[in-house]
């Protein structure tokens, strides 16, 4: 055993298991960096992941590794927090373990901050088909297959197949489908237009869709309407009041009855708690996150909290709990940190409160929109603004420095980057058929 191991396992201390180094998970090990609690962090990747630039990633703006951060190089300072590399699958609330796949982690706190998954409503066949943007490895899918659909136009026999290819269907008008949506349009803007020159460019259409009344649903009305005007001159076709109830790999269905051929669908309509089986006393299933109280224990629960996304916590003015958004995980995280150290020195903990710092979303080269309580923004300034605050939220003094130059370069060059099909995506359709062709001797 080495010195650095064998002086974390004798460490006097309560033992704090978390499990998820997103947001939550990761602000939490920061926070009791140094204090009388041994720590161990649970994820089954080895890097945390900057979701809110994942589609900068997926539309070729930005390297994968700009937006990723090894947890082992931010723990490795910490005296009393150790990293370990596997999958949660279940707790023992009595015997106070977490069961991996890699064996039983006891606990004398537990952590969950799991986070969210992509939330497809029920949904099976649109699961099984269309694209979701929560992961590096989704984002380079997404990447390489619009790619490939470029590629592949070039080869359509007629023009109908050629739109095909061209099609790109975006599910859902929050932050996410609005910034996927206008950053493709600025890829048929530039790179479709530029570099593929026997295609006709106005043959790409984008089609940004949405059950609701108006895109950015949860932003001032000012500032919604602002969003449409923008990705609409960016030539967005916006589409409302209407819900994708289908897509089979080349054909969408809309509730309207209207069909359109595609090769690509890309869901961004909501998302969902992820939950850990064993704490089902605490799960609300129709929101798909734990009840916690005003502490963000577990009702019913000792020792157990649960943090971010898949924490529902209920208060006066928030009847469906927080937003399940990075600002929130984090306030969250930092007041359970604060409460620990109360709680350990004999201190009364303290109610959550939660302080909304506001909203903002991209749409295009300056073009976004910023809503901070009664001050709502958009254009340059907005622009900017977000620019500003995603960039120092990044974890890693390299990989604000590697976006800040990606960015310049992209901003002077009107070039997205990293236009490379590393690593071909290959459609479930197409594997399906590969292996039914396969016969045995």
């Amino acid at each position: 055993m080495s010195q650095a191991r064998e002086l974390y396992e004798q460490l006097p201390y309560p033992q704090v298991v978390v499990v998820g180094g997103g947001f939550a998970g990761l602000e939490m090990v920061k926070g009791l960096n140094g204090k009388p609690f041994k720590v161990l962090l649970l994820d089954k990747q080895n890097h945390h992941c900057f979701q809110p630039l994942l589609y900068q990633v997926a539309t070729a703006s930005l390297s994968a590794d700009s937006i990723a951060h090894p947890f082992r190089t931010t723990i490795a300072p910490m005296s009393n927090v150790a990293f370990r590399m596997c999958s949660a699958l279940s707790v023992d609330p009595v015997a106070r373990v977490v069961h991996t796949d890699r064996g039983e982690v006891a606990f004398d706190i537990l952590i969950i901050a799991t986070g969210s998954s992509t939330n497809f409503f029920g949904n099976t066949r649109m699961e099984q088909e269309a694209m979701q943007l929560k992961t590096i490895s989704q984002a380079l899918d997404i990447r390489s297959d619009f790619l490939q659909d470029f590629e592949a136009a070039l080869y359509a026999q007629d023009e109908a197949d050629q739109r095909q290819c061209l099609n790109f269907v975006v599910v859902g008008g929050g932050p996410t489908g609005v910034e996927m949506a206008g950053a493709l349009a600025e890829i048929r803007r530039t790179v479709l237009k530029r570099e593929y020159r026997e295609l006709d460019s106005d043959r790409m259409q984008i089609w940004l869709v949405d059950s609701n009344d108006r895109v950015l649903k949860s932003f001032s009305e000012r500032n919604s309407i602002r969003a449409r005007d923008y990705l609409e001159s960016m030539g967005v076709h916006v589409k409302l009041g209407a819900r994708v109830t289908d897509y089979d790999g080349e054909v969408v269905s809309f509730s309207t009855g209207e069909r359109m051929a595609s090769h690509t669908v890309l869901w961004a309509a909501g998302v969902k708690g992820v939950l850990l089986p064993g704490l089902a006393a605490a799960e609300v299933p129709k929101a798909n996150r734990y009840s916690v109280d005003r502490y963000n224990a577990l009702i019913g629960f000792k020792d157990i909290y649960a943090l971010g996304d898949v924490a529902l916590m209920l208060e006066e003015g928030r009847e469906h709990g927080h937003p399940q958004v990075a600002p929130a995980a984090i306030q969250q995280a930092r007041w359970l940190v604060r409460n620990l150290l109360r709680s350990n020195s004999g201190s009364t903990m303290e109610p959550f409160e939660y302080r909304d710092k506001g909203s903002m979303a991209t749409i295009g080269r300056y073009k976004a929109v910023v809503d901070m309580g009664r001050v709502h923004i958009g254009g340059l300034l907005a622009w900017l603004a977000w620019m500003f605050v995603h960039l120092m939220a990044l974890v890693g003094f390299r990989n604000r420095l590697q976006v800040l130059m990606g960015w310049a370069w992209k901003y002077l060059s009107w070039r997205n980057t990293v236009r490379l099909i590393i690593r071909p995506y290959v459609r479930k359709a197409t594997v399906t058929e590969q292996e039914s062709s396969v016969t045995t001797p």
